[in-house]
């Protein structure tokens, strides 16, 4: 499998993404339905989007080869947001799928796609709530999503966010940086610095645990 397979004599047929977590098999369908599947009994696909967990076990179980045959067939926009991503590639791809209206705003700070694909976790348990995040953004826009998310909504810590120089954070992160953005004299440290990487922000939320 290391070109798209193609029809006889035709273009190259949209290719699904595939991996197991857990001890199950997981999909993306080919672009355009694009739908997250998984399978609950073999040959039973039933739509299911990942938790937090099966998105990272997405990092090494879709290959490069794979990803490069889905995205042949993705459009520009989403194509570009999804290729600055490595391991968290799947959860911005859930975030794109589910909320569409917030390319802008991924485009713009990359790494929020992290916060939203973890949002159940981050709000203390329970289901999915992309309805919830399309009417808030809706209604009050980037800020009001940085609220909904537990995210100072303040255009210096938007700022901060978008100087996260990879847009994809560990997930044992984000909890902590949260928390560590509501802190005036974190916000004024990290603000200084012109490119953040994973060491200054781990740094950051260390001197606020300490």
């Amino acid at each position: 499998m290391n070109s798209p397979r193609r029809a006889s004599g035709s273009e190259p047929i949209p290719a699904s993404l595939h991996w197991i977590h857990d001890g199950y098999r997981h999909r993306v369908t080919a672009w355009p339905e694009a739908a997250f599947h998984r399978e609950v009994i073999p040959g039973r696909w039933e739509p299911e989007d990942p938790s937090p967990a099966a998105l990272a076990s997405a990092a090494l179980g879709v290959s490069g080869p794979s990803w490069r045959r889905f995205l042949e067939f993705v459009p520009p926009e989403v194509r570009g947001l999804l290729q600055r991503y490595t391991h968290g590639r799947m959860a911005a791809l859930l975030v794109a799928l589910r909320c569409p209206e917030l390319m802008g705003e991924l485009q713009q700070t990359p790494v929020l796609a992290g916060f939203l694909a973890a949002h159940p976790e981050l709000r203390g348990g329970g289901a999915a709530a992309w309805a919830e995040i399309s009417a808030v953004y809706g209604r009050e826009g980037g800020f009001g999503l940085l609220q909904w998310l537990g995210l100072p909504a303040s255009r210096q810590a938007l700022a901060i966010l978008r100087k996260v120089a990879e847009p994809e954070l560990p997930p044992r992160l984000l909890a902590p940086l949260r928390a560590s953005l509501w802190e005036p004299a974190v916000r004024s440290q990290l603000a200084r610095v012109p490119a953040l990487d994973d060491e200054e922000l781990f740094l950051a939320c260390h001197a606020l645990a300490a």
